[in-house]
């Protein structure tokens, strides 16, 4: 049962990074403009992240294993249709329906992983959970660049579909069904309406300020919908009878700074994969399957700094390795953001990178621990929803950030530079900045990690 349950969750953190080495030629095949291009990564996790916690009331209200079953049936239909797609609408929709499919299944996937398993036996559960999620983005770069490389873009989606149709035959067999509950029948549904709209509105324009400038009505127009939108949803959370999300847990301190730094955290490594692989492949005219080679140290660099994270923090505490772990981010992106036409991929860019990723992956283990290790057992959950979906939008948002930034560059002719040593500067400022709050913000203490946590 396991087993299952983490190959579903596998595909949908593999389809966060594959996409990005997939990019350039996506974009050729299709003619997608940068703005085309930009969504085809946030459309994903703007929807994962948006609708996740819908998701999870659904898997409550409806029974884990029915809401499993709907979201793997959502992904795969998605992902042939985000393969076959011949335009950028047909694309751009294939891909918020894998995000929509993606919120239904993850929540009922650690619902069901949290519920069948007791004692160590859960502790190992979640481990097992917890490295999923870690080597999904390692693995995702490197058959994102084999298969672009090798059959096409296509089969970046197309692999979703075997595996996906197997997995709807084996979970009614391996998966026990759980009863619902009818506690959760009321389902928040105007507020995952409004927070996904508000996150969207606030992507769009910022996307917009790259092709008309900050001051344009097609940027402005977007981003005070954003915020009334945003304003909104926290009006609704207010008065709901069972709240999308409890408002109130941003008035403990260690769940707000698990968020921001999952935020900036999630968003600064999406937006790595982004640039550098239209930097590698539109500037330097790297083949796709090269791309995911030079990528890979990149996303196994993310892996040992959270190995090494998940040391400190009980060792420091929270606050000292969140800025540690942002000091050398910032370290990282100083390399890149001096980047140009001729210079050395595995000389500046890839080390750089590299350090950025490792100083990352000890903030990832950071937010989560501090999240959901610092306060009451009853609110783990409620800490893990609101962790998890600021790890879908930073990543939404990061990207549409750097895309704006380097504007000229990924939609200028082949060759072009322009931009991209700006929005790695971008980078490397977020990152510090991020260093600093955290310095005030991160509790001193040390969390009680008792055992893996349950992340996506």
């Amino acid at each position: 049962m396991l087993a299952v349950i983490c190959a579903a969750q596998f595909m949908l953190v593999l389809d966060v990074t594959v996409v990005n080495v997939a990019l350039p030629d996506m974009a050729a095949d299709l003619h997608l403009g940068r703005t085309a291009m930009t969504w085809a990564v946030t459309a994903y996790t703007l929807c994962f992240g948006g609708l996740m916690l819908l998701g999870g009331r659904l898997a409550d209200a409806l029974g884990a294993r029915r809401t499993l079953l709907a979201g793997l049936t959502v992904f795969t239909a998605a992902s042939l249709v985000s393969g076959l797609a011949g335009s950028a609408p047909v694309l751009l929709g294939g891909r918020v329906a894998q995000g929509v499919g993606a919120a239904l299944l993850s929540p009922a996937a650690l619902s069901l992983v949290t519920t069948s398993f007791h004692g160590a036996a859960r502790t190992r559960a979640l481990g097992v959970w917890a490295a999923i999620g870690g080597t999904g983005s390692a693995i995702g770069v490197l058959v994102g660049g084999a298969l672009t490389g090798g059959p096409g873009w296509s089969w970046v989606f197309y692999v979703n579909v075997p595996v996906g149709l197997a997995l709807l035959a084996a979970v009614p067999v391996l998966v026990p069904p759980r009863a619902p509950q009818p506690a959760a029948a009321r389902l928040d549904a105007p507020g995952a309406v409004l927070v996904t709209g508000g996150t969207g509105a606030l992507i769009y324009g910022l996307v917009k300020a790259g092709d008309g400038g900050w001051s344009a009505p097609a940027t402005l127009l977007p981003l005070v919908a954003a915020v009334v939108l945003y304003a909104g949803f926290a009006a609704v959370e207010r008065v709901a009878r069972e709240p999308l999300m409890d408002l109130r847990m941003f008035t403990r301190r260690p769940v707000l700074a698990g968020a921001f730094l999952m935020l900036i955290a999630t968003g600064l490594l999406i937006a790595f994969f982004f640039l550098g692989s239209v930097y590698l492949q539109h500037v330097r005219g790297f083949g796709a399957l090269r791309t995911g080679l030079v990528f890979l140290p990149v996303a196994v660099a993310v892996g040992a700094g959270a190995h090494l994270g998940a040391r400190l923090v009980t060792s420091v505490g929270s606050r000292a390795t969140a800025v540690g772990g942002m000091v050398i981010a910032t370290a990282g992106c100083v390399p890149p953001a001096r980047i140009g036409a001729d210079t050395s991929v595995y000389g500046v860019l890839l080390p750089g990178l590299a350090v950025a990723a490792f100083g990352l992956g000890a903030v990832f283990v950071t937010a989560t621990t501090t999240a959901l290790g610092m306060v009451a057992h009853e609110e783990a959950g409620l800490a893990s929803g609101v962790v998890n979906t600021f790890h879908e939008v930073g990543g939404s948002i990061g990207v549409a950030v750097v895309s704006t930034v380097a504007a000229a560059g990924i939609g200028g002719a082949p060759g072009t530079v322009t931009g991209f040593a700006d929005a790695f500067l971008v980078c490397a400022v977020a990152a510090g900045g991020c260093a600093a709050v955290s310095a005030v913000l991160v509790p001193r203490g040390k969390p009680e990690t008792g055992g893996a946590m349950p992340v996506h």
